[in-house]
């Protein structure tokens, strides 16, 4: 079976690829796909994104394809940036940049209020018009100055619950077991593993 991964993200890719890694799929990227247009990340929630992403991949390509979209909800910034993660501050601030914001609006904020959550939810196309969307959810708060050098975006501010590091201070075997888009393509597994069977 080929899935057409839809991120043009290095580290989502990599991400991804370890954790199904374990089923009978070869991965095609975004860049295999001629003629591809990415969609405009214009819905209001993940799920909006993440489906329009796998759509648009899923019928260029002729293949299944999976798309997520994630983002950090900061308890004491009303939830934000949430769904604008990604695109926070502009489209071309940095991840330091977009981190250093974040910690400049909670300057003088203790840590017990400091709390967040990571969320991703991951769509699942099918060149027919299928869709399935999975969702993950990863507690946690905000650090007060940024501390690993694993990882990408938010990952250096994120104080993993429980765990009481940094994500970017995890090994990757370790972010890949317990990230909110470990949570989400996990769940993604038994649609892809019946897929898998019935391409073979």
């Amino acid at each position: 079976m080929q899935l057409v991964l839809a991120t043009a993200n290095v580290g989502k890719l990599q991400e991804i690829i370890a954790i199904l890694s374990d089923l009978r799929i070869s991965f095609l990227s975004l860049a295999s796909l001629h003629g591809y247009i990415p969609p405009v990340e214009s819905g209001a929630t993940y799920a909006e994104n993440a489906a329009a992403k796998a759509k648009a991949a899923a019928e260029i390509s002729g293949c299944w394809a999976l798309a997520d979209d994630s983002g950090i909800e900061v308890d004491a910034l009303g939830g934000q940036p949430g769904v604008h993660s990604g695109r926070y501050l502009c489209l071309t601030a940095t991840d330091q940049e977009r981190n250093q914001r974040i910690l400049e609006l909670l300057d003088g904020i203790r840590l017990p209020q400091r709390g967040a959550r990571f969320q991703c939810v991951v769509a699942v196309a099918g060149p027919g018009g299928e869709l399935s969307i999975f969702h993950g959810t990863c507690h946690g708060s905000i650090a007060e100055a940024p501390c690993g050098n694993s990882g990408f975006g938010y990952d250096p501010i994120f104080i993993v619950s429980d765990l009481g590091v940094t994500m970017a201070e995890l090994p990757p075997d370790v972010k890949n077991r317990i990230s909110h888009r470990a949570r989400a393509i996990e769940e993604t597994k038994p649609l892809l593993h019946r897929l898998s069977l019935a391409a073979a």
